[in-house]
């Protein structure tokens, strides 16, 4: 679909990572999502055992039609780093976890206009990025786990679990299930990607076999 020159990853924290899994996964330019672990120190985090690690969405995206600034701005227009559902600790905090310098110099950039425009300065944790846990199975794409005819159907394009959580038609569909979009939308975008009309209207015909 793309070469590695036009992508780029991030790695956000903004509350339980289910609701921003949902957000970003359904934005045009965002290649693939998953939830997961990181910011901290311990090894081999779990769910149930997070040590000092952060709840985060990370995502691949296409820099030709979604920049990081794009997605910053979502970020801090979507959860309150100051305080997060009244928690206080690691687990839900505000963090962007960065790779090398430009990501850095591109985040204090929207952090600066953000505060010229009077939106305050964000208590939000910036740190370089050093690995990330990705969480388990049933926290990947959770809304559309919700509706067992979405699974049903996107099986047959994605039999392995990691196979559908990297899948970009799940992240768009895993939005639809939040709310985040629509389905005419979502059909109206795949029309446009680089693949054969015979594989668009394979996709188009699955999605809409689907039952909500």
């Amino acid at each position: 679909m793309m070469n590695d020159n036009n992508m780029d990853t991030v790695t956000l924290g903004m509350g339980c990572f289910w609701s921003p899994d949902a957000l970003f996964g359904q934005m045009r330019g965002i290649i693939r999502t998953r939830v997961g672990y990181a910011g901290g120190t311990l090894d081999q985090p779990t769910y149930r055992q997070l040590g000092d690690h952060t709840e985060t969405v990370e995502m691949d995206y296409d820099t030709r039609i979604l920049s990081l600034e794009n997605v910053l701005d979502v970020f801090w227009s979507n959860h309150n780093p100051f305080n997060i559902n009244d928690y206080k600790g690691r687990q839900y905090q505000s963090l962007v976890l960065y790779r090398g310098q430009i990501q850095l110099n591109v985040i204090h950039g929207v952090m600066k206009i953000r505060e010229e425009e009077g939106k305050g300065k964000p208590d939000t944790e910036i740190a370089p990025f050093n690995r990330f846990y990705p969480a388990e199975d049933r926290h990947q794409k959770y809304y559309l786990k919700r509706y067992p005819s979405a699974i049903e159907e996107l099986s047959k394009l994605f039999p392995s679990p990691q196979e559908l959580t990297n899948a970009t038609l799940a992240a768009r569909l895993n939005g639809l299930a939040k709310g985040y979009t629509n389905l005419r939308t979502i059909l109206d975008e795949i029309r446009t990607w680089p693949i054969s009309e015979e594989e668009k209207g394979n996709l188009l015909h699955l999605i809409q076999r689907i039952r909500w």
